[in-house]
């Protein structure tokens, strides 16, 4: 299902059902040339979201934040290219799939290094007629059908022992029939036990709150109740 093409300091897998020339897909230039660029979207870099011929892509370059992101901003030390930010995204992301949680299907993802240091990028799928949590409760509020499905997911999730390290009412989904996904693994990981899980959670509900008091969203503590007995009844 996936194919690899690796040379000197340079190694790439991808989904040849979803993708045949991987040769310039990671170049946003190679994608506005053709016209397939059909949105953006700004966050440590631009994400650009382009059209495949069976499905919309999200072409992601990893970019550094903080003080240390100022100094270097999208080099990382190279380890070995499994353990790669990119490929290993991807690979996680096909590991929760798999597992049948809601997540986007991984397209390609590549690795550049360049001596000590590489650079890489990501193409995944883009979850189609979506709004993240944040979008949709400045509009209204959930319901709790929605927050039940919101914690099963979220079970799901830590069923497939995948610690999200990132999860925030951005990096949750709802598409226009209701489903969730999550997205942005970035630095995500599989993990024995269970010990994490709870880290996990109260790391959502402060993104709740936090953005309660930024954008007074449409939200209550009441909510939050709702989306953890149906994360603990699964």
């Amino acid at each position: 299902m996936f194919k690899i093409i690796q040379s000197q300091g340079a190694y790439t897998i991808y989904n040849e059902k979803l993708i045949d020339d991987v040769s310039e897909c990671f170049d946003p230039q190679y994608w506005q040339n053709k016209a397939k660029v059909i949105g953006s979207a700004q966050g440590r870099g631009t994400t650009w979201f382009v059209e495949l011929d069976s499905i919309q892509a999200a072409l992601r370059h990893y970019c550094r934040g903080g003080l240390f992101g100022k100094i270097i901003s999208d080099s990382y030390f190279f380890t070995g290219y499994q353990k790669a930010r990119s490929i290993a995204e991807f690979h996680l992301l096909n590991h929760l799939q798999g597992q049948g949680v809601n997540v986007p299907t991984p397209i390609a993802a590549n690795v550049k290094r360049c001596g000590l240091l590489y650079k890489a990028n990501i193409l995944s799928e883009k979850i189609p007629a979506a709004s993240d949590l944040v979008d949709l409760l400045q509009q209204r509020e959930l319901t709790k059908h929605e927050y039940l499905n919101i914690g099963k997911e979220i079970k799901k999730l830590h069923q497939a022992q995948v610690n999200h390290t990132d999860l925030n009412i951005h990096n949750i989904l709802l598409d226009k029939d209701g489903r969730v996904w999550i997205i942005d693994f970035d630095k995500c990981y599989q993990q024995v036990g269970d010990s994490w899980k709870e880290n996990n959670l109260q790391r959502l509900l402060r993104s709740f709150r936090k953005e309660l008091k930024k954008r007074s969203i449409h939200w209550c503590e009441a909510d939050w109740q709702s989306l953890v007995v149906s994360y603990q009844q699964v």
